[in-house]
């Protein structure tokens, strides 16, 4: 919204030269992460009082770590906290005519909505198992596969009149119509290699990484401090890409397929990053606030849009190869589990407990020690993501 005024100023007063510091990406890019980050330490105190007056408390399984007992009652749904102040930045900051913004706003503010109703049950019912996994599951995949059938066709298009024109083309076509190189896997440390993938496999692969991204943080989410910190750093470095990406300069030396428009993502990571911090101020331990599934569905559906708007979805499952591994150690505890009661009459575990961050913790790892290790986990493989743009 800024840029559009500064741009309507500039036309009345020519002399206003500083005005054209709007137009620079960057510019935007500090202003959106300072404006995030101050929204958020300015209104947390009062969400957090809010929420604890409505007595939003997060319920504890009795089964879990037994240390976690004693934040029973601790307000959850802070992640609406986050949600705010990065779409308030990120509305100031960004144009508001790039369309890859608003796709990626509508998918974080779709998932969040999952996620709100998710711990509404979770603390009004008193249920921690909350929202029925087939439910949840349908909606994450309705807004998931929105997402990837608008996103195989912006790729080379630059407006939603022409998006939907070669939508109906590619359906009246018989579903023939291919999409351009620009669309392909890419796979990272190789200048050439990529994979094409057609429509189909285009929309099918761009819904399993929004979905699984979503997912994949909200399981990550479950010490203080744990999910926040790797957001935050996952999506600064896919800010970077974003903006090589949609530089022709830069994804030409770079050897990044040009994607108009992509640079303006740029402002909503930078957002991210700001609300983040702001909120692991209140979420550090002892946490005064959690995030709940409204935050953790959220960010980790923004994350996989993003990767799969600047063709990076690789890279992605690198630099949060902890939520990857969140993850895994959910699947494979639970395959495992019923696979050894079905042979044996008695089920196994691979783990002490998943997802993997329990695990650490029943072998005697403190709660600081398994968020700041896997902190830096993180920081490291999102150097390595970052080493790919050069490295190929």
């Amino acid at each position: 919204m800024l840029i559009l005024l500064a741009e309507w100023l500039q036309g009345l007063q020519p002399d206003w030269g500083w005005l054209r510091l709007f137009q620079y990406i960057t510019f935007r890019a500090v202003m959106a992460a300072m404006t995030a980050l101050l929204i958020g330490l300015a209104f947390g105190p009062w969400v957090i009082r809010y929420l604890t007056s409505l007595k939003i408390g997060q319920p504890v399984r009795e089964y879990g770590v037994q240390s976690h007992l004693k934040k029973s009652g601790t307000p959850t749904m802070g992640g609406v906290l986050v949600l705010l102040a990065i779409a308030a930045s990120t509305l100031l900051w960004f144009d508001w005519n790039n369309r890859f913004v608003w796709v990626v706003m509508l998918v974080t503010t779709g998932f969040g909505a999952v996620g709100w109703v998710d711990d509404w049950r979770k603390v009004v019912n008193k249920n921690p198992e909350g929202m029925r996994s087939r439910e949840k599951f349908f909606w994450q995949s309705l807004i998931g596969l929105l997402a990837a059938i608008y996103l195989a066709f912006s790729v080379s298009e630059t407006s939603f009149i022409r998006v939907a024109e070669l939508f109906f083309r590619w359906v009246s076509s018989g579903f023939s119509t291919d999409l351009p190189p620009k669309a392909d896997l890419i796979v990272p440390f190789f200048k050439t290699i990529s994979m094409p993938l057609g429509v189909w496999g285009f929309m099918l692969f761009s819904y399993f990484v929004i979905v699984g991204a979503s997912n994949a943080v909200n399981f990550t989410d479950g010490l203080d401090g744990l999910a926040i910190m790797p957001v935050v750093m996952v999506g600064s470095a896919l800010g970077v890409f974003a903006y090589a990406t949609g530089s022709s300069v830069f994804s030409k030396y770079l050897f990044l397929p040009h994607i108009p428009g992509a640079g303006e993502l740029l402002i909503f990571c930078a957002a991210m990053a700001g609300a983040g911090l702001a909120f692991l101020w209140f979420n550090a331990h002892p946490a005064q606030v959690f995030m709940g599934d409204v935050g953790a569905l959220a960010l980790g559906g923004a994350l996989g849009t993003i990767a799969v708007i600047t063709r990076q979805e690789i890279v992605l499952a690198i630099m949060g190869g902890i939520f990857v591994a969140e993850t895994l150690s959910v699947m494979l505890q639970v395959s495992w589990f019923k696979y050894t009661k079905k042979k044996y009459g008695e089920g196994r575990r691979l783990f002490r407990m998943a997802p993997l961050h329990h695990h650490f913790e029943k072998k005697g790892w403190t709660e600081t020690q398994v968020v700041i290790r896997f902190w830096i986990i993180t920081m490291l493989l999102c150097m390595v993501g970052l080493a790919s743009l050069k490295l190929r």
